[in-house]
């Protein structure tokens, strides 16, 4: 099999991928079906004779919600000889070589990885002893920069087990930078709660590097709905921010200790700042269309500029409710803005969205 999108995703959510994968395809005008296996951790998008490349175009990965990752098929290696792998990649990208004439044909950096499944996490050592062999090998066949190149394309290969594996590419600038697209933070030991992860990746992978020195920056201010016990918060107070911390429960004392953050015991679904802040955070256990319209209002309202939430997904249809929560908010927000979606890997049965002004 060759040709094609790969995309990763979080363990069980493949459906929801697949689903939005269909869909968009559709109405770009590239129809086809997606092929997966629940709890698989990726979805395969074959296009038998068609332009994989034009389909990967018209699905930029920014604005997938669903997929960690986005790559083009190459080829599938299945059955390979496990005392030889570095022989089968290199057998299936022969042709490669053979038209490789100089910098430029080839590939600038090479990623060995797998899915993050149950079934594929024992492979993780073998991904690494592959990677370390195969590098040599391609660059001795011309296939692979000496050095890691963000310029070229980048060679994914994705064991699927010891004697099967996928082998895709990825175009630097249209897929995510991070090995089976999934940054992984270390929890800091002053953070309130685990929730921090999720603000901290949300900023990190959904702003630019230049949005992130504009738009979080000492002297902004903030509202953080639903704050308790303030993981959020304490994310926004590193950043210098001023941040109002919107909970009946209480925040942990080391935040109010440290300055710059004021509490107010209230309804988060209530409440209404004085003034326009720069950002609104919201990670309120609620309906998500109970969230989505609220938060509309604080864009309709003019009292914020930016913000962040989160939509906590039900069990069934998924994708259709994230399109439903995601059209409710821009109907009602009365203002065009720019919504930036995604199942982070530090959201659960959740999708985080923020939404800046158009043209930011």
């Amino acid at each position: 099999m060759s040709g094609g999108l790969l995309c990763y995703c979080r363990s069980g959510f493949e459906p929801e991928l697949a689903a939005e994968l269909g869909e968009r395809a559709a109405a770009a005008g590239h129809h086809g079906y997606a092929d997966t296996a629940r709890g698989s951790g990726f979805v395969r998008f074959p296009v038998p004779g068609g332009d994989a490349g034009a389909l990967s175009r018209a699905l930029p990965w920014r604005r997938l919600v669903f997929a960690r990752q986005k790559l083009v098929l190459l080829d599938e290696l299945a059955g390979i000889d496990t005392g030889d792998r570095v022989g089968a990649v290199l057998a299936a990208l022969e042709p490669r070589a053979a038209a490789s004439t100089g910098r430029g044909t080839g590939f600038g950096s090479l990623v060995v990885e797998h899915p993050d499944s149950d079934a594929a996490r024992p492979l993780a050592g073998l991904a690494r002893a592959l990677g370390n062999a195969l590098r040599p090998a391609l660059r001795k066949a011309g296939l692979l920069a000496a050095g890691d190149d963000p310029r070229l394309p980048r060679l994914h290969a994705c064991l699927l087990a010891g004697d099967h594996l996928l082998l895709a590419t990825a175009d630097p600038a249209d897929a995510s930078p991070y090995p089976m697209g999934a940054p992984r933070l270390r929890l800091h030991r002053e953070a309130p709660s685990r929730s921090a992860l999720k603000l901290e990746e949300a900023f990190l992978t959904l702003l630019g590097d230049r949005e992130r020195e504009r738009l979080l920056r000492p002297g902004l201010t903030a509202a953080d709905l639903g704050a308790a016990p303030g993981g959020w918060t304490w994310v926004l107070q590193r950043a210098g921010l001023q941040v109002t911390a919107v909970d009946n429960g209480p925040l942990r004392p080391h935040v109010l200790q440290a300055g710059g953050v004021e509490h107010l015991r209230e309804d988060g679904f209530r409440w209404q700042p004085p003034r326009t802040l720069d950002w609104m955070v919201c990670d309120m256990v609620e309906q998500p269309r109970r969230v989505a319209s609220r938060m509309a209002t604080w864009f309709r309202e003019g009292w914020c500029r930016q913000a962040v939430f989160n939509l906590k997904l039900p069990m069934k249809k998924r994708w259709l409710e994230t399109r439903l929560c995601l059209d409710l908010f821009q109907e009602e927000a009365g203002r065009p803005l720019e919504l930036r979606a995604r199942q982070l890997y530090h959201d659960r049965e959740e999708i985080t969205v923020v939404a800046l002004p158009n043209g930011r």
